[in-house]
């Protein structure tokens, strides 16, 4: 049996204010996590900016990390911990999603998935064991189970066959990470695993797999294959029909998700975890969140301006940089452009789910959401 370590602190509504203890430190939710593929956030963000801008969770990648520089190498170096430098909690995502992405080059079998490396071609094998000793190598905080993410729309007949192969998946890695996490050579002995619901945009088959994987008294738990091309209204549906079907004393993720009015919806609905890769490759393209939503810094109109990106905001760029100033670096090609907007746009997640904190323990959650998607529909963006 898992150990209690998610502890429900405050509901306002179905919004969850919660603390994840793991060997690495406390996690406050609902959280967003930092999304570092390669163990790098993308726009030359060092750990200990990381750090400044209020992340608590990195998040890095399972298939990518075995290819580059792979996971054996990260292993004789001491864990994804060591080799990046950053004392707080990682999650690896399980390598499914990129699996699904390769769609031209993969096959799945009951084993697990044959596929051509994207790098250089050679042929490459992972299933449920290997994704598990590649996140063990690793030596993350918390490891996601090896599924197979369903292309939207498929049909009913082929979810059921996958979602069915996804739980025999999910059996073979809560054994496969038990039985490593009892290794003497194993680096985190107390790795921890998160199932991923799956069924596509078919509420009784995702209700029925939500039912099986809670038994199986995992440490937390994913809904997975949302934002795959379903509109956000049938991903709300589907969060609605989900969340009432899985342990209310474990975390819940849902993965890739998304704009700051994805999480926030999501939060309503009693969602926990969010990762997105969307505000870093915003940033690196001059798009960034204020409170009166999104604008592009490559517009000429803020080619004088002499105003921080978001005014009031204290990331380390707004105390110190002009949108014109990071205007000229993005004309200019300068590396620095991009840094400068990728921390702004990780310190406005960041800040936006310790504001999502504080009201759920206020209990004005509800109109804390109002107000914001009022602003960032309303606002003037200038």
């Amino acid at each position: 049996m898992s150990k209690k370590r998610y502890t429900l602190l405050k509901k306002d509504g179905k919004a969850r204010r919660g603390r994840f203890e793991t060997p690495h430190g406390t996690i406050e939710t609902p959280v967003f996590m930092n999304v570092g593929t390669l163990a790098v956030i993308k726009g030359a963000v060092s750990t200990m900016d990381l750090k400044e801008i209020g992340c608590q969770v990195e998040l890095s990648n399972t298939y990518h990390l075995h290819l580059r520089p792979s996971d054996k190498v990260v292993y004789k170096l001491g864990g994804l911990h060591k080799f990046m430098n950053w004392d707080r909690p990682i999650l690896t995502d399980s390598g499914g999603f990129q699996v699904f992405s390769l769609s031209n080059i993969r096959k799945i079998k009951e084993e697990g998935v044959y596929f051509n490396s994207h790098i250089d071609g050679r042929k490459v094998f992972m299933g449920p064991e290997e994704s598990m000793q590649i996140q063990s190598n690793l030596a993350s905080t918390i490891a996601m189970a090896f599924d197979e993410c369903i292309p939207n729309p498929s049909t009913r007949e082929y979810v059921e066959k996958s979602v069915a192969r996804t739980t025999r998946w999910l059996e073979r890695c809560k054994a496969e990470l038990d039985r490593l996490n009892s290794l003497d050579e194993t680096i985190n002995k107390e790795q921890m695993l998160f199932g991923i619901n799956q069924g596509g945009c078919y509420e009784d088959i995702r209700i029925e797999h939500a039912k099986i994987i809670a038994k199986m008294d995992l440490d937390g738990y994913a809904i997975g294959g949302l934002a795959v091309g379903e509109t956000h209204e049938e991903m709300y549906r589907i969060i609605d029909a989900v969340v009432p079907h899985l342990p209310e004393d474990k975390p819940i993720y849902l993965m890739g998700v998304g704009t700051p009015e994805n999480i926030l919806e999501a939060v309503d609905r009693g969602v926990d975890f969010f990762d997105c890769v969307l505000p870093a490759r915003n940033g690196r393209h001059g798009h960034v969140f204020t409170k009166n939503g999104k604008i592009n810094l490559m517009n000429a109109k803020f080619e004088l301006d002499t105003r921080p990106i978001d005014e009031g905001c204290q990331c380390p760029t707004c105390r110190s940089y002009t949108r014109a100033y990071i205007r000229h670096l993005f004309k200019a090609k300068e590396m620095l452009a991009m840094r400068l907007c990728v921390l702004h746009n990780l310190y406005f997640y960041n800040k936006l789910m310790e504001d999502i904190r504080t009201a759920i323990e206020n209990g004005n959650f509800s109109e804390f959401k109002e107000q914001r998607l009022r602003e960032w529909k309303s606002g003037d963006c200038k």
